[in-house]
């Protein structure tokens, strides 16, 4: 009997592990990120529910009912270790990316787990006092596996300031290179992704890859990408912290500063605005910039014009005459060309290689004729505003699925009120998949917003909805299935 309850509780704890490892991962490792997590509604399910809770009943009333709480630990983690296998089986089971990092931190959980095994057998406990230790540690499972990571978070600083230096004494070796730095809230990889087809056209560019604006990702692009045949070196960065944008300058080295725009995104992780506009917001990397560099902003962003009215080196606005929020990112990158030397021709020619000219979305088929515009790579206010701009003009009924955001701190509600009216506006249906800030939604788009949270009811909403011919809108992170499901 103790080896068959340690079996499961072992199972049963590791699928925790892989979690919360998963959790942290999802958040970078920020401390920051991680804690306003549990301010969703998601997040509060996790430390608020109704599992947890019957658990730390059944502790309380052991030293009355042991027997009872026994047979119900055991119920328990047969019923955890079933849902384990059913979540293996339908690829729901939600691991981490496996890196040298998470390896470490899953070993080093499976090590407590057979540490606390050990200890607990090699005791003298009766069967039922070894099931309570085992209830004991299946609780705190999410505070150990934080503590490990955390434990491991000097390790890891000091890993990051190696690299780091060693991509400090590559770069420095580059005399020559152009190096044009990116920040802002929105807009950055689309700025980046065509600046970089344009500047191809002339020049042998580097452009950091996808999800790699952190100073890791980038210090690792410089280690492993850049060559002496490379002429210039765009950077997209990004921070969560005051300072953040800084050290990335100070790596990369920056002549040429764009910032794109700037909004409430990630203001929770920042604590405040001003600390938001000194990062994210640009106001590190334009500082950064040497007094004979460049610096371009968003014409169309109050923050990025207050900016340029505040800067001294040379500089440029962009992007006044485009057509819809968000398009503007298009022609920052042209007025970037046009700097570095490159003729109307060169621009135009390289232009006509963009195959999507709207930032941060992809036109894709979807079931039963559906036009499925996936917009599930990031979100922030604006560009979900751009995206229900651009699908009000499109002919057919239009739905939208997407989750509150999340990281909006205090401007969270005024900012779901004004999508809500911007939903109302734009299209019929609003399926709204996390419940957070679904009543300020509903106060601007009323009985359009619908809460629905799992997959198989919202791709069934959209079937009875919807005909051949009329468009969806996929926003910000949503689940797989639902995807797989909705678009050929």
């Amino acid at each position: 009997m103790f080896s068959f309850l340690s079996f499961l509780w072992f199972l049963r704890t590791t699928k925790s592990i892989l979690f919360w490892v998963y959790l942290w991962q999802l958040k970078e490792y920020h401390i920051g990120r991680f804690l306003d997590h549990f301010r969703t509604e998601k997040g509060k399910g996790l430390l608020i529910n109704k599992i947890l809770g019957i658990k730390i009943f059944l502790f309380a009333v052991y030293f009355v009912l042991p027997l009872f709480v026994f047979f119900a630990v055991m119920f328990f983690y047969i019923f955890e270790v079933i849902k384990l296998f059913l979540d293996l089986l339908g690829k729901k089971l939600r691991k981490p990316v496996l890196t040298k990092k998470t390896a470490l931190l899953i070993l080093t959980g499976l090590l407590a787990e057979f540490l606390i095994l050990f200890f607990l057998l090699g005791s003298t406990l009766d069967i039922k006092a070894f099931a309570l230790w085992l209830l004991v540690f299946d609780i705190l499972a999410p505070l150990v596996v934080s503590i490990i990571v955390l434990a491991f978070q000097p390790l890891a600083v000091l890993a990051r300031n190696r690299i780091i230096k060693r991509a400090k004494e590559k770069r420095s070796k580059f005399k020559n290179l152009l190096v044009i730095g990116i920040a802002g809230s929105f807009g950055k990889t689309s700025t980046k992704e065509f600046l970089a087809t344009i500047l191809s056209e002339k020049f042998k560019i580097l452009k950091t890859k996808e999800h790699q604006n952190s100073e890791i990702g980038i210090s690792q692009c410089i280690l492993n990408d850049l060559r002496e045949e490379q002429e210039v070196f765009i950077a997209e960065m990004g921070a969560y912290n005051k300072g953040g944008i800084k050290l990335l300058c100070d790596i990369v080295k920056p002549k040429i500063g764009i910032v794109t725009g700037v909004n409430e995104q990630h203001l929770a992780t920042f604590g405040n605005m001003d600390n938001l506009l000194s990062a994210e917001g640009g106001g590190e990397l334009i500082e950064s910039l040497p007094a004979d560099g460049v610096a371009f902003f968003n014409a169309k962003n109050e923050h990025c014009r207050n900016l340029y009215q505040k800067t001294k080196i040379k500089k440029f606005l962009y992007g006044e005459q485009a057509l819809f929020s968000g398009g503007e990112n298009i022609f920052g990158a042209m007025a970037v060309a046009r700097e570095l030397g490159m003729t109307e021709e060169e621009i135009s020619r390289a232009c006509e290689k963009i195959e999507n000219k709207f930032p941060g979305i992809k036109i894709k088929k979807g079931i039963h004729g559906l036009n499925v515009i996936d917009a599930t790579y990031s979100a922030n206010p604006d560009g979900v505003l751009a995206h229900l701009e651009y699908l009000k003009a499109l002919p057919g009924k239009k739905v939208i699925v997407m989750p509150c955001l999340i990281e909006l701190g205090k401007a969270s509600a005024e900012v779901h009120r004004k999508i809500g009216k911007k939903i109302g506006e734009a299209c019929e249906l609003a399926i709204i998949t996390t419940k957070d800030r679904f009543k300020e939604i509903q106060e601007g788009a009323g009985e359009k917003a619908v809460f629905i949270e799992n997959p198989k009811e919202i791709l069934e909403k959209i079937k009875g909805f919807t005909r051949e011919g009329d468009n969806v809108l996929l926003e910000s992170r949503l689940p797989n299935q639902l995807i797989r499901e909705l678009i050929i």
